[in-house]
């Protein structure tokens, strides 16, 4: 007996249960129900030859787009899971970039004391020439934390408590950060620890950092309360 198995699908799980019209946001599964049942196309009296059979399974699982319409889910759709392209569209969609342009100035180099502001053995890397570009590229992970920051801002009204939490997501459990009224058309971005050249790219440059029309912004570093 090669025919197919009965009961065919538990009760929701067959195909079509996760169709336009019946889908429950964030109940149904994406992907994982197939789309069509390939027993459907075979009459009873060819339902126990297990060459037909064979050539109706074989094809059915060659054209399932069911795979496919996992990995596009996962990598592309769901922002949370997403990698690679998949963010890079991301970031178009609210408006940030994945590469980064950090801020110049002076690198500290292992020397001696005689160089100045070179440092000794196991506080600064070996000299390795100029850098080509300031521009640095963010991995995953800091990029998916910048996208859901710049879809904050891209919904928050600009008050300090909406632009505090912005900050909170983007430096958790780093200390406290905290934007300052300074009450003279500025404003301030109040980090008490100090910034990586990364982290203070993206509060600079990143363009995620909302500002209120007509204020200046400075960014402060490593200041207690």
């Amino acid at each position: 007996m090669t025919g197919p198995p009965y009961p065919r699908y538990a009760a929701g799980t067959g195909p079509g249960q996760n169709a336009i019209g019946s889908f429950i946001i964030g109940v149904s599964p994406i992907g994982d129900i197939p789309p069509f049942d390939e027993w459907t196309t075979v009459i009873s009296q060819y339902a126990n030859s297990p060459i037909i059979d064979a050539l109706i399974t074989n094809m059915a699982q060659y054209v399932d787009p069911t795979a496919n319409f996992d990995e596009f889910f996962d990598t592309i759709w769901n922002v949370d899971t997403a990698i690679g392209v998949g963010l890079d569209i991301w970031g178009r969609i609210v408006g940030v970039q994945r590469v980064l342009q950090l801020p110049g100035g002076n690198t500290d180099y292992l020397g001696f004391e005689e160089a100045g502001s070179w440092q000794p053995f196991g506080q600064a890397p070996f000299y390795s020439g100029a850098p080509v570009s300031n521009n640095y590229t963010l991995s995953d992970d800091a990029f998916r934390t910048l996208i859901f920051a710049k879809a904050l801002a891209n919904i928050c009204d600009g008050s300090i408590p909406a632009i505090n939490q912005i900050l909170l997501n983007l430096f958790p459990g780093q200390g406290n950060c905290y934007v300052r009224d300074n009450q003279n058309l500025t404003m301030a971005y109040v980090f008490e620890f100090q910034l990586s050249p990364v982290e203070y790219a993206i509060v600079a440059n990143s363009g995620v950092m909302p500002r209120t029309s007509g204020c200046s912004v400075t960014i402060v570093q490593g200041v207690p309360r």
